[in-house]
């Protein structure tokens, strides 16, 4: 693939970053990895650390085994062939020797005296402390505690990339408590298997959460007194073990809004009756969505006698007391059981309200109250909007993030695979956490996802394209030309649009600043820098022609490439398009009558392009796909008049 001018020095500085060359250690400046989320703090040491084919692991007492087993499979991906097994460490370190374990473990506070640190103090913290000594060394991963640990060895799976790991210390812990993401989208939900990948994938980005709320499970909204059938129920068991494997809280929401009778105790005992269900296949955390529903009438007579006319306020009184009893519940059954989280049915802005009002004087003080922002899909989110929320509903929120979720009208046709943008830093002292909507989508979701996790984990040192490049390459399996090839897709995607007209994130911006030069050079009029304008867009032309091909090559994961299928194939054909049309002003600025015949054909392949509808049924609406629509259509479509061709040859 030919890459054009911003992506190869994009890669060349990748590239630097993620790796070394391949001489030795000794004799390579440290420098400071490129890790994702971002770390606290890290600080450089002297040397560096070559991990060979044979290490030592030393697993202090207490140490998880299913993190144990991870570091092992990290160790293999590095190219280790031998690891030995030790319960101590010697006072000569011949050869790399990995500690594993947490804080409480004398051997580990010893070993991080040996760095001159200790380990991170906060709950899901950690430190990696690496110390290199003559042939050999000591790299020490130490968890505040079973999830800090885990994390750790997160953080050591992208720094056993690199050939040489250099001397350092890390301390590092989330800045939220809540990270992941809600599958409360409306459209096809996940299936088992996508559900399995995504859980996989959040332990990767530090992500501890993700709620399991499918608008189509008509078990947990429109028959949700009824019990599930034991095979549901299993695959929902096996999901709550695989999110154990990735310490991630799997929380199972339910909605009973549309029918329930918040007065009737035979509903609060059918959702305490669901929930033990549910406990009892390892299920721990819960959440009641009262969301998308109208609080204009009663489902029942027995609400109008409990709690009056039916309004906002009555409302807010009534979904209190139910929310109230069933937290009181989960407490009596397990004392050290997580908090309910629910979505109220005002669930955006911060506007003070009736109902707002009632839920803030009347729910537990224990329960967790989530909220999309100042809109359903809000264009920013800042601090004082976080403030306004934790006012009006009288503790911090959980922040539903609408990003990058594809289920509306105004996202017919797209994939939201810009950055995750447009979020205050700072804003982690008035949330609880971040939980990201993602698209029905699963893999292409991860790109938008990844940034949502980076930055609940570490909202002060969030770098937002830093961290897209990163999604891109993680996707990509670190292979840079697919790397680039994901890129260029996701410019076709970047635009993120919003309930109303304008969007929140511009659409295709790399592509546009090309094009736009293209224009500006020709307008110009000079010769040699019209000529150079017309053979960077014939590159760019063969990026995004390429760039499909690339994709579905193998390196990039196969559920990212079946599921954005028609994209691609849209994509290319776009990119064929622009192809005729850099070669019709390249006809066109010679002179040549040949410039006609291609912006014609330009002009057919575009219109096949444009006609490429999304899968039938993938999202809740259907329709033509959307490739960096409002920037490359408009392009080629202008072209033939940017360059009189219809003169004679030399004229």
């Amino acid at each position: 693939m030919r890459h054009n001018r911003i992506f190869g020095a994009l890669f060349s500085s990748i590239v630097a970053a993620a790796s070394v060359a391949a001489s030795a250690a000794s004799a390579q400046p440290a420098t400071l990895p490129a890790l994702f989320p971002a770390p606290t703090s890290i600080t450089l040491g002297d040397g560096a650390i070559t991990l060979g084919s044979s290490v030592v692991l030393v697993a202090a007492p207490g140490a998880d085994a299913e993190t144990l087993a991870l570091v092992r499979k990290i160790l293999a991906s590095a190219g280790v062939k031998t690891i030995t097994t030790a319960r101590r460490l010697p006072a000569l370190l011949d050869r790399p020797h990995i500690l594993v374990g947490t804080g409480d473990a004398a051997i580990v506070r010893d070993a991080l005296a040996r760095s001159g640190t200790t380990v991170d103090g906060n709950a899901e913290g950690y430190t990696i402390a690496s110390l290199a000594q003559g042939s050999g060394g000591l790299i020490t991963l130490a968890g505040h505690d079973g999830d800090g640990l885990f994390h750790a060895a997160q953080t050591f799976r992208q720094l056993v990339q690199r050939s040489a790991i250099p001397a350092l210390v890390i301390q590092d812990h989330p800045a939220m408590p809540i990270r992941g993401t809600i599958e409360g989208f409306y459209g096809a939900p996940w299936t088992m298997a996508d559900r399995t990948k995504h859980l996989d994938f959040l332990a990767t980005v530090k992500a501890n959460t993700y709620v399991y709320s499918p608008k189509d499970d008509p078990y947990a909204r429109d028959r949700w007194r009824e019990a599930y059938p034991a095979a549901t129920l299993a695959e929902l068991g096996t999901l709550a073990a695989t999110a154990r494997r990735n310490h991630v809280d799997f929380v199972y929401a339910i909605s009973p809004g549309p029918s329930v009778c918040f007065s009737d105790p035979a509903d609060t005992q059918a959702l305490e009756r669901k929930f033990e269900a549910l406990r009892g296949i390892g299920i721990h955390s819960f959440y009641v969505a009262l969301d998308d529903i109208e609080y204009a009438k009663w489902n029942c007579e027995g609400d109008k006698a409990a709690f009056g006319p039916s309004g906002a306020e009555a409302a807010g009184v009534a979904q209190a007391k139910l929310l109230n009893a069933v937290q009181a519940n989960l407490l009596a059954r397990d004392p050290a059981s997580r908090p309910l989280i629910m979505v109220p049915t005002e669930y955006y802005d911060a506007k003070e309200t009736p109902y707002k009002a009632a839920l803030r004087k009347h729910l537990d003080p224990r329960v967790v109250v989530q909220w999309t922002g100042t809109d359903v899909v809000p264009p920013a989110i800042s601090i004082p909007d976080a403030k306004a929320a934790t006012k009006a509903f009288g503790r911090k929120t959980l922040l539903w993030d609408n990003y990058p979720v594809n289920d509306y009208a105004q996202t017919t046709g797209r994939l939201l695979m810009a950055p995750y943008a447009r979020r205050e830093a700072g804003l982690s002292s008035e949330l609880t956490g971040i939980l990201s909507n993602p698209m029905n989508q699963e893999a292409p979701s991860r790109v938008a996802v990844t940034g949502v996790a980076a930055f609940g984990w570490n909202d002060k040192g969030y770098d937002a394209q830093r961290t897209w490049h990163a999604a891109a390459r993680d996707l990509a399996g670190g292979d840079a030309r697919a790397t680039a090839a994901l890129l260029t897709f996701f410019d076709t995607q970047h635009i993120a649009p919003t309930f109303g007209s304008q969007p929140w994130q511009e659409q295709a911006p790399r592509l546009k600043a090309v094009l736009d030069g293209v224009r500006e050079a020709l307008a110009d009029g000079d010769a040699a820098p019209r000529r150079a304008a017309i053979a960077e867009l014939s590159g760019w032309a063969d990026d995004l022609t390429n760039a499909p091909d690339i994709i579905r090559s193998g390196t990039v994961d196969p559920g990212f490439a079946e599921q954005s299928r028609p994209w691609l194939d849209a994509m290319q054909k776009w990119g064929r398009a622009l192809q005729l049309t850099a070669a019709g002003l390249d006809a066109a600025d010679r002179g040549s009558a040949a410039a006609r015949g291609y912006f014609a054909e330009a002009k057919r392949i575009a219109a096949e392009a444009a006609a490429i509808e999304s899968i039938k049924g993938a999202t809740r609406f259907s329709g033509p796909i959307k490739i960096a629509d409002g920037v490359l259509d408009v392009f080629i479509a202008d072209a033939p008049g940017l360059i009189a061709f219809d003169r004679p040859a030399g004229g």
